[in-house]
């Protein structure tokens, strides 16, 4: 099961450097592609279609980890928690504009919940919180923290919120003419994103994880975790939109991702661990 993890985790980078690659190279000049109707195909199947296996595969790859790490019952049920619980807040927050403010999707992430939630969204939820929270289980429990379960689903909200920092603002940026996955009715005060998204993601994040958490019931090891797999997963999802932020000009937000994301997450890294998996 960590062969098929790792396996979709190359894929899930590789569909993240072709959306970059995309998104700051081809379709700014697709002109240099009129003459090769291959090259023309491909873009137009890249364009429909690179957002959505860049989700699906680091959801797969999760999938496959947690099954490998906390067991397959756990995987399943933070699974359903996640996304039930985020797919409700999206779908509230396209229709009335809470918690995150207004917005709408277009339509680059595939087909829409409802018509107006790309049904990759809760995925993409799912799999950037699960390696939140996964990270920082192993944070909280090697640091010998005490009511470890709530520190761990504070923490691991604060990661997932922490990566928004820096991708909402490149995504509202008015330089980023080219294509946008989803467009903000409304400007705010933190680099044109209103300042209540993050306190959406954040509650949003909170519910999901601390749900999924609580129907685990028994509590789980997570010091002999490898922990490298999970940041990889979210640690190439950050620098994807640190990269994106910066060919913008928001080098601020890049910064801040480095500091309140990045670097706290690494921290999962640092003790030694063992390579023994967790049975459920």
């Amino acid at each position: 099961m960590i062969r098929i993890a790792i396996g979709f985790l190359v894929l899930h980078a590789c569909a993240l450097a072709l959306g970059m690659f995309g998104l700051l190279s081809a379709v700014p000049n697709v002109a240099q592609f009129a003459g090769n109707p291959y090259a023309i195909a491909f873009y137009s199947w890249a364009i429909q279609n690179v957002g959505t296996v860049d989700i699906l595969t680091g959801a797969i790859a999760m999938i496959a980890f947690g099954i490998a790490s906390v067991g397959p019952r756990r995987t399943v049920l933070f699974f359903l928690a996640a996304v039930l619980i985020s797919a409700t807040a999206e779908l509230t927050g396209t229709k009335t504009g809470f918690p995150f403010g207004g917005y709408e999707y277009t339509g680059f992430l595939g087909w829409q919940l409802l018509g107006r939630v790309p049904y990759t969204v809760p995925l993409s939820w799912f799999y950037m919180g699960f390696a939140s929270f996964l990270l920082a289980s192993k944070i909280i429990q090697q640091a010998n923290v005490k009511n470890e379960p709530f520190w761990s689903v504070v923490l691991g909200a604060w990661l997932l919120m922490a990566w928004d920092l820096v991708l909402d603002p490149a995504m509202a940026s008015d330089k980023m003419t080219v294509m946008h996955f989803w467009i903000w009715k409304e400007h705010g005060a933190y680099f044109g994103m209103p300042l209540r998204n993050l306190a959406g993601w954040l509650g949003t994040g909170l519910a999901f994880i601390a749900a999924g958490r609580i129907i685990w019931m028994r509590s789980f090891d997570a010091r002999a975790m490898i922990a490298w797999f999970p940041f990889a997963v979210y640690g190439v999802n950050v620098v994807w939109a640190m990269a994106l932020s910066l060919s913008v000009g928001l080098w601020p937000t890049a910064i801040a991702a480095m500091f309140l994301s990045l670097l706290p997450a690494a921290i999962a890294l640092r003790q030694p661990t063992r390579s023994t998996l967790i049975p459920a």
